[in-house]
């Protein structure tokens, strides 16, 4: 079966400079036979839910369970412990490198690491009472999160790989709500602006292929990815000069410059940048959605 890894990675500073063990992992088993390909977000932070920095153990069976197992002493002190071991194999003295993108509980909160947030709570600026701020913000429903964890140097080995395309790996935006991860505003802009124009990690004709035909191939849309007769005109055109990805971690609602046009399944959607309020996209399915099993 053919294997698609997303948003690889080394997360984690004790794994910095791993992506000389892992993308030789990805070589050998093409070697081998194997369709295997994968996908990276050009960012050195992730982002997902608070919960990750808990044990397993402690989120199952939902919110009213959370809650119920940190209300006790014993069970508070197994997570701190958890944390702070984890911390310490990051070789960091504070939970700096967790920011909240959005907690609704409180929202004064967005943008602020778990170190910030411990000092507004009036907490001695400690690790230990850092990972009490995180349960006390789980018991009130989560957050989600940027967590900085990554190295250039992975970053870049791993985008220079052939077999991998660009992911936001991002949920929709809602302009001005929160403070998101900036992939899901600037992905494709910063590989153009940073990656290929400035660092010249990759050629631009390499990242396109890594945005069009690759994922287009390998997920068996057989009539995308390419400027072909009898394709679907999907076209954007793009001035490599300008293009910019302008949402930072700081400000993430921003949207990318350089892109003038934009046309999908042949009807215009963005022209001079400005989008016309044209809806033309559509659902795009595998070969197997229409698949049915019989026993």
């Amino acid at each position: 079966m053919p294997v698609e890894i997303s948003h690889f990675k080394l997360s984690g500073q004790q794994n910095w400079g791993r992506s000389k063990e892992t993308v030789p992992m990805i070589i050998k088993a093409r070697e081998e036979g194997i369709d295997v390909t994968i996908d990276q977000y050009p960012y050195t932070a992730s982002s997902t839910s608070l919960s990750t920095l808990l044990p397993d153990e402690i989120l199952s069976d939902g919110q009213d369970s959370i809650n119920a197992r940190l209300s006790r002493p014993e069970v508070r002190k197994y997570v701190r412990d958890y944390m702070l071991a984890k911390l310490k194999k990051r070789k960091l003295k504070h939970f700096s490198y967790p920011v909240v993108a959005f907690y609704r509980a409180d929202t004064s909160f967005n943008g602020k690491s778990i170190e910030e947030v411990n000092i507004l709570m009036k907490r001695k600026h400690k690790a230990k009472y850092e990972t009490e701020t995180v349960m006390d913000m789980m018991q009130k429903g989560g957050a989600s999160m940027v967590f900085h964890g990554m190295s250039d140097e992975d970053v870049e080995r791993i985008m220079q790989y052939p077999f991998n395309m660009f992911a936001s790996d991002a949920s929709i935006r809602v302009w001005g709500q929160g403070a998101p991860h900036p992939r899901g505003y600037g992905t494709n802009a910063r590989v153009l602006s940073e990656y290929v124009r400035d660092k010249k990690i990759i050629s631009l004709e390499e990242a396109i292929r890594r945005m069009t035909s690759l994922p287009a191939q390998k997920f068996g849309m057989n009539n995308r990815g390419l400027l072909k007769e009898g394709y679907a005109a999907d076209i954007l055109i793009f001035d490599e000069k300008e293009v910019q990805d302008l949402s930072t971690y700081d400000k993430p609602h921003a949207f990318s410059k350089g892109f003038q046009y934009v046309i999908v399944n042949g009807q215009v959607v963005v022209e001079n940048e400005k989008h016309l309020g044209t809806r033309s996209g559509m659902a795009l399915y595998g070969a197997g959605y229409n698949l049915q099993l019989t026993f």
